[in-house]
């Protein structure tokens, strides 16, 4: 399968830096961050994002967060930043995330617009009878600014969450990273259902609020909005990054177990450039593959409940020693290990 659709890197100015990069912006104005200061080394002047023109690359972007962060020196930045982000200032597309009929209507659209609502990190959705799940992925290289945009991201659908149902949700949140010491931030701002070490940044919700009505939903007005959102969209020209992009080709051919000749050939690249454009986003390809084979598993093992053998056997394995090998690579414990994190949990 040859990937066709354009996708954006980590130097493509694409970014409208009067959207969410102006969101942080505001909150370090708030605390008095001299703007000078905040926009040193990003190649940004205040007074052209005042004028609403300047695009900006997830590099510029992240450039900011890293000053902010520096700056404002402050646990609770990444919260409160995440606050102000869904369902936004951003034409269209928030028009049509603030009219969703219901939270699955609402987290499609953010999915599907990601490169307007969360270009540095793409939100992922999962289905099964009792529960759904989100999580996401690295967009374009968060390297040490992962865990910032993790609880901005969850913070902005919580946040966004409640305003638009017109209640809390029961959220359950799983985070990769073990507990902070600053906790406390986390209940103020996301809940109490808090599990650390989790392998995986993600949220679960019983899957009966996914398609309970919200009370402000308007039918016509949003249909209208997301025809616009859409004509936002295209206009921007991407709707996915190239990790993002890699992420799905292997997912979908996770079983095969390809290699990056493979993928470079279905990327229309040489091998050589191809690592080149991993290397520029602080990556490479076997991260990136392990990645996806521990998901994968993750899944199989949790949702699927499948045992060692079945799941060396979708992924290719010869056998399950190799497998238990890798995933203790991968995860830092052995199967067996994390099926009683799973049953502790």
């Amino acid at each position: 399968m040859t990937v066709k659709t354009p996708w954006y890197e980590c130097d493509s100015r694409f970014i409208a830096a009067h959207y969410q990069p102006a969101a942080l912006i505001d909150l370090a104005i708030s605390r008095d961050i001299d703007t000078h200061r905040l926009l040193r080394g990003t190649g940004l002047f205040y007074d052209d994002i005042l004028a609403g023109q300047v695009r900006i690359s997830p590099q510029q972007f992240l450039g900011l967060i890293e000053n902010a962060k520096r700056l404002l020196e402050a646990v609770d930045s990444s919260f409160l930043f995440g606050q102000r982000l869904l369902p936004g200032h951003y034409g269209a597309a928030s028009q049509a995330l603030q009219q969703a009929g219901n939270l699955q209507q609402a987290l499609e659209l953010l999915i599907e617009m990601r490169a307007l609502f969360s270009p540095l990190l793409a939100p992922r959705l999962l289905l099964d009878e009792q529960h759904a799940y989100l999580y996401w992925v690295d967009s374009s290289g968060a390297g040490s600014h992962w865990r910032f945009l993790i609880e901005a991201c969850m913070t902005a659908v919580v946040a966004m969450a409640r305003w638009l149902s017109g209640q809390q949700l029961p959220w359950r949140f799983h985070f990769a990273h073990a507990q902070p010491r600053y906790i406390e931030q986390y209940w103020v701002h996301l809940g109490e259902d808090l599990h650390f070490d989790s392998q995986l940044d993600m949220l679960r919700l019983p899957r009966e609020f996914m398609t309970a009505a919200w009370p402000n939903a308007a039918h016509t007005a949003g249909a209208v909005a997301r025809q616009e959102a859409t004509r936002q969209l295209q206009g921007l020209g991407y709707q996915a990054s190239l990790l993002d992009r890699l992420y799905a080709w292997l997912q979908a051919n996770v079983r095969q177990s390809p290699s990056l000749e493979q993928a470079a050939l279905a990327f229309e690249m040489s091998p050589a450039t191809f690592k080149r454009k991993l290397q520029k986003h602080g990556t490479h390809y076997q991260e990136q593959h392990d990645r996806v084979r521990k998901h994968v598993a993750l899944y199989l093992y949790r949702i699927k409940a499948y045992s060692n053998e079945e799941i060396a056997e979708f992924l290719s394995f010869h056998d399950a020693t190799n497998f238990r090998r890798s995933f203790k690579r991968w995860t830092g414990l052995s199967p067996s290990a994390l099926r009683q994190l799973f049953e502790a949990t």
